[in-house]
């Protein structure tokens, strides 16, 4: 059997699927997300918090790796990375972003468009000191998407990092970041079966304007 007809026998929006009906959104998205959100960790999606974060570098080529939401607030979507990894490098020079939600068992996504800006030193401090040990000790290593010779190098360097922190608990690396993306577009997808998806779009012009309401089509 081929790639490709083992693609085609896969099943598509199977199981049972969540009614939307658009004409009930609320006028902001945030809220329409927490709605979303909730529903889907009461239905038990796996790891609803994960996002795709595509960024882009100086040429418009463009990049997309799977994080974890940190937090949402009024002003929009948080996540945090070392601001020496790829996407902050390239937040630093395009700070357009897009985000991806992906609840596969209700047949939905929501699609974020905005400008992702990076918080004060003070807040950037507090969500890792917050980390787990586990992740503060990977948070401190510094060297994300950089090269590696050596499989081994990792462990060391979790070791040493490991006990420095517990030496320390209030150490935080200078390179750790909180990104607040602030949204200009916001999509959210509904699948059906037949095919008839339905789709709401909000936009708005300016990070504090008011957010128009749309249908695309599927």
């Amino acid at each position: 059997m081929s790639i490709r007809d083992l693609l085609r026998g896969l099943p598509v929006f199977a199981g049972d699927l969540p009614e939307f009906d658009p004409s009930t959104a609320p006028d902001d998205p945030i809220a329409l997300f927490v709605a979303w959100f909730e529903e889907a960790v009461t239905s038990g999606v796996s790891e609803p918090h994960a996002m795709t974060v595509a960024t882009a570098d100086e040429s418009g080529a463009p990049s997309a790796r799977v994080v974890i939401l940190k937090d949402l607030t009024p002003e929009g979507w948080w996540f945090a990375t070392t601001t020496t990894s790829r996407k902050g490098r390239e937040l630093a020079v395009e700070p357009r972003a897009a985000l991806l939600f992906h609840w596969r068992e209700q047949g939905r996504q929501v699609r974020v468009r905005g400008t992702a800006g990076l918080a004060s030193p003070e807040r950037c401090a507090a969500d890792f000191l917050h980390r787990p040990l586990e992740s503060r000790v990977a948070g401190f290593q510094g060297r994300q998407s950089s090269p590696l010779a050596d499989p081994a190098e990792v462990g060391r360097a979790a070791e040493e990092n490991r006990a420095r922190l517990i030496a320390d608990p209030s150490l935080v690396p200078d390179d750790w970041g909180l990104y607040l993306v602030r949204p200009a577009e916001v999509e959210f997808w509904q699948g059906s079966p037949d095919r008839r998806h339905v789709r709401l779009r909000y936009l708005r012009e300016k990070p504090e304007g008011p957010w128009e309401r749309g249908l695309l089509w599927p």
